[in-house]
């Protein structure tokens, strides 16, 4: 078991660092496991395997130090997001249209910050908007294909696919409001075993109801990603909250931004996702906005990341 006591601020830093390695995997991943699995079926192996690795490496929480309105709202805000998150990568259509979904999601840290200037007392500076802007004109560019931006592609490409994008946003929204509940509510309590073993719960129910379609056999690729995709996130969570407990935060801050741009590489071979140069032109203005956005809250939102 890892000890936050027994690590450097070095030694934890560079734990920490794995986390965006981990996210940067999951779209792909997730993908690979619906291929492979169907949706519900897969999504259910995936949480048994990080349920299993999350308890052995955190164990349960101290339930009678839980908010009440943290346990009620916080935490099935948090099954929410994993919920549609797999739902949106589920409908996408193959593998370009996967990481388009997926760079919604990555709207997600933007999204953090904007929640706790508003909801939680994080002092801003004024670049925060435009930062907000320009993640956001990212996302356009992406969905506008070879046009770059353009708002009537976009639009175009949204009414292609419109459920599984806007359930990508939601994703992101209440992943966003989840870290805001956390901040609040959280008292520095790590929640994610339930949380995951909430999401398995879930999924075998959706499996039971036979919600989600099915192959007629499993795959090798499939079964690899159920491996791989327990692993990475639960892991995520656990050396994340490591390195925010003891490392670098600025950063461990700072790199978690990149995440999109490491999920673009590994969806390029994973996934066989055929990325072109305005997708890659949207992916950096995404990063761009959250990192200008990051840098408008200062040292005020060190203590308020993903998986706190």
């Amino acid at each position: 078991m890892l000890k936050v006591s027994s690590l450097t601020s070095t030694q934890a830093t560079l734990v920490g660092l794995f986390a965006p390695i981990c996210w940067g995997m999951s779209v792909s991943l997730v993908r690979g496991i619906a291929e492979g699995f169907g949706m519900a079926q897969g999504q259910f192996f995936l949480y048994c395997v990080a349920t299993t690795c999350v308890f052995f490496i955190v164990g349960l929480p101290d339930f009678h130090r839980i908010d009440k309105r943290y346990l009620y709202f916080g935490i099935p805000t948090a099954n929410l997001s994993s919920l549609t998150f797999c739902l949106a990568i589920f409908t996408s259509s193959g593998g370009a249209q996967t990481m388009e979904v997926g760079m919604v999601n990555y709207l997600w840290p933007s999204l953090t910050i904007l929640f706790a200037v508003l909801f939680n007392g994080v002092r801003t500076r004024w670049w925060l908007y435009p930062g907000l802007l320009v993640a956001f004109g990212g996302i356009i560019v992406i969905l506008s294909g070879d046009k770059g931006f353009s708002v009537t592609e976009f639009v175009a490409r949204f009414a292609e696919n419109p459920v599984s994008y806007l359930l990508a946003l939601v994703a992101a929204v209440t992943w966003a409001g989840y870290s805001s509940m956390t901040r609040a509510w959280g008292k520095g309590i790590n929640p994610s075993t339930i949380i995951f073993a909430v999401d398995t719960l879930v999924f075998l129910v959706l499996w039971l109801l036979d919600i989600g379609a099915q192959p007629v056999a499993a795959s090798a690729h499939g079964l690899m990603s159920v491996i791989f995709g327990g692993i990475a996130v639960g892991m995520a969570y656990v050396v994340w909250t490591l390195g925010m407990s003891k490392g670098n935060i600025t950063v461990l801050a700072a790199a978690s931004y990149f995440t999109p741009v490491l999920s673009c590489v590994f969806a390029t071979f994973w996934i066989g996702a055929e990325l072109n140069s305005s997708f890659w032109m949207g992916v950096v203005l995404v990063v761009v906005g959250s990192l200008l956005c990051w840098d408008a809250t200062g040292r005020g939102m060190k203590k308020f990341r993903k998986a706190t």
